[in-house]
């Protein structure tokens, strides 16, 4: 029958379809993450060329598929015992890992970060010792940075301490020297997960201030003070796991927004309309109008005026160095009308 026939044919293009993109993935794990850089290229094209050769004896279908199959998972076995570490030559904006020890309701944050810019790649760094009050946690604010598609972004999550004291937490990937980030590469163990807790000045204002192209929208969240302290001391345990025990970065599975979407299932409650299966949690350029959908945002707009409200580029270059800067973000945009018009915050 015609339509047995087109069932077949296309479910063998399924079975050829997924076979091909396994004996990829693992040409491409060990072109990439081989620890023999100088043979690297070569062990992947000959990975291919093998699994082509085998496929290439077998009659059928099925076995050619389980041929790429058991290559695959031979490579996967290898490829999971690759251990990351805390010892490398890390850039300057990475190179110490943040901890944190908790005394009742006081936090002392350790390698607290302030980096000064003078350009993107021209700055120096400080790593402070900040001790923050549990009691006088307030709320979350959320900022989400682009720098290209629509559907992908960079989010940061600034925990407000008393009338305008902000701890802002980014996940990012920990960079060696004289590497940079690969959104392909980030698919492979090429970098390590830190999280940095730093000042508003030193990551929100180099994305709004001195890197080119990147545009950072700042939203006032609805969470309250008993959900946004358990959410941040899941921050404080994993970043102290990280720095005995450190991770790798997963531009699919263990990236920025998947860590918050991890933590904040770690407190047992979610932000309403959301999901760890949603697809904007991988899309995360949309995520601002899943939460927003959920009822997440303060501000009482439409998505899209609240989202233009959130722009924050010309704000931050006004504020600049002023040890106002966050409040100064944040001064006149809707879900922020606590924010005080006076000098100091």
């Amino acid at each position: 029958m015609p339509g047995g026939r087109a069932l077949s044919a296309f479910g063998l293009f399924l079975l050829y379809l997924v076979a091909s993109l396994l004996t990829l993935w693992a040409a491409a794990a060990l072109a990439i993450d081989l620890p023999v850089p100088t043979v690297r290229h070569l062990a992947g094209i000959s990975y291919a060329i093998v699994i082509l050769f085998l496929s290439s004896l077998v009659p059928s279908h099925f076995s050619r598929f389980l041929i790429c199959a058991a290559g695959f998972l031979a490579v996967l076995a290898w490829w999971l015992t690759l251990e990351p570490s805390n010892q490398r030559p890390w850039q300057l904006d990475v190179s110490e890992t943040p901890w944190a020890e908790v005394n009742g309701e006081r936090v002392t944050i350790h390698n607290f970060r302030f980096c000064d810019y003078r350009a993107e790649f021209d700055f120096t760094c400080q790593w402070l010792t900040k001790t923050v009050d549990l009691s006088q946690l307030r709320g979350i604010d959320l900022s989400v940075t682009y720098w290209g598609s629509p559907y992908i972004a960079h989010p940061i999550l600034s925990f407000q301490f008393g009338d305008g004291d902000y701890v802002a937490a980014s996940i990012e990937t920990r960079k060696e020297i004289g590497k940079g980030y690969s959104s392909f590469l980030g698919f492979f163990r090429q970098y390590e997960l830190v999280y940095v807790f730093a000042d508003e000045r030193d990551v929100i204002r180099l994305r709004t201030n001195y890197r080119t192209g990147e545009d950072v929208y700042l939203y006032h969240t609805n969470a309250g003070p008993q959900w946004a302290r358990q959410l941040f001391l899941q921050y404080i345990q994993h970043a102290n796991r990280l720095r005995d025990r450190p991770e790798w970065f997963n531009a699919l599975t263990r990236n920025c927004t998947t860590s918050i979407f991890s933590s904040m299932a770690a407190t047992g409650r979610l932000p309403v309309g959301t999901s760890l299966r949603d697809w904007r949690v991988l899309l995360n350029g949309r995520g601002d109008e899943m939460l927003y959908n959920g009822g997440n945002f303060k501000g009482g707009l439409p998505f899209p005026e609240l989202k233009e409200s959130a722009h924050i580029n010309a704000a931050a270059r006004q504020a600049d160095q002023s040890p106002d800067f966050s409040r100064l973000i944040r001064l006149g945009r809707p879900g922020f009308e606590f924010i005080s018009t006076s000098e100091n915050p």
